[in-house]
């Protein structure tokens, strides 16, 4: 994890504090890479413990399309209590639906984004075809000068989309999935930070990579839980469509340290970080590659205890707290 430690001295040394909506200053940077082969070794940070069953749990709770942090803490994960809770923000917006609720974030976006058509009633091959790609008509409407509307609507699983993609066309360069959804951002708890997925598979080699950017990242507690969870999805992706996880590149927008995580990071550096470990999946999730049985319900299936690190060597834990 040298990548991480150089890239949080490089903050320190060149970054700028800044202010922003939690009230507590940043020391902040633009634009940030990171480039891991997943082949030597798994990307779990070692100058501190890392919670990995929290952050596998979160994962899994984003599989599976949560949007309310009792879910997240039946997997055990329990980061999404305070925006969930204590957002004074949040608690005040008419979109929450009580305790608990998060709106529509991440998962959701992933499994579940909500797709809408307004066509013109007199456009019959535009409806057809929309309905021939799974939309059902909701409703018609008057639109003024545009004439009579038709309401059509589909739920997207984006990432049910992408292991089809895979499987069908692996030389396709958009098996993506995306989480910034411009309609339905006022209506989450917190917009998402880690918003852009995409897989690059080649066939010749058997091997797939992941890039993943971020807009905006908190390096001292963020990271490293955005650093497991994608590097797990690829393991998953690629245990369910037969290729071998390669490299996994991590982009970040605006890269960050709080205020008060500065003390947790600058004892980061004295330390020393141990070799990477390994990701084991369990053999009960199918592998395709050895069955030749696409199986992508796996996907809502699977469970955090299905992801164990092996060789984890780390330092003495070390907290912070999350600004919200």
């Amino acid at each position: 994890m040298k990548q991480y430690l150089d890239l949080v001295q490089d903050i320190f040394d060149n970054g700028s504090w800044q202010e922003n909506r939690t009230g507590i200053r940043t020391l902040s940077l633009p634009g940030a890479m990171m480039r891991f082969d997943l082949t030597q070794g798994f990307p779990a940070v070692t100058t501190k413990k890392l919670a990995f069953k929290t952050a596998i749990g979160e994962l899994v709770g984003f599989l599976r399309a949560s949007r309310n942090a009792a879910e997240f803490r039946e997997l055990g994960c329990k980061v999404w209590d305070q925006n969930a809770n204590e957002n004074a923000r949040w608690l005040e917006n008419p979109y929450r639906l009580g305790t608990d609720d998060l709106g529509p974030v991440y998962g959701v976006q992933w499994r579940d984004w909500p797709a809408y058509k307004a066509l013109s009633a007199n456009q019959t091959c535009q409806i057809d075809d929309a309905k021939s790609r799974g939309y059902r008509q909701l409703a018609t409407f008057d639109d003024g000068d545009e004439g009579t509307k038709v309401l059509l609507y589909k739920a997207v699983d984006q990432l049910r989309l992408c292991l089809d993609t895979i499987i069908e066309n692996p030389s396709d360069r958009r098996i993506l999935f995306h989480g910034w959804n411009w309609a339905q951002i006022e209506e989450m708890a917190l917009p998402p930070c880690h918003l852009l997925y995409q897989f690059l598979p080649n066939k010749a080699k058997g091997e797939i990579s992941l890039c993943l950017y971020i807009r905006s990242n908190d390096v001292g507690l963020g990271t490293p839980f955005n650093l497991t969870e994608g590097a797990a999805l690829l393991h998953l992706v690629g245990r369910l469509t037969g290729y071998t996880p390669k490299w996994f590149t991590y982009f970040i927008g605006d890269v960050h340290i709080y205020e008060n995580h500065v003390d947790m990071l600058q004892e980061q550096l004295k330390r020393e970080p141990f070799p990477a470990p390994q990701l084991k999946l369990s053999s009960r999730v199918p592998a395709y590659k050895d069955t030749g049985v696409y199986e992508p319900e796996w996907l809502e299936k699977v469970l955090p205890s299905d992801f164990t690190l092996e060789g984890y060597e780390h330092h003495a834990p070390l907290t912070a707290a999350m600004a919200v």
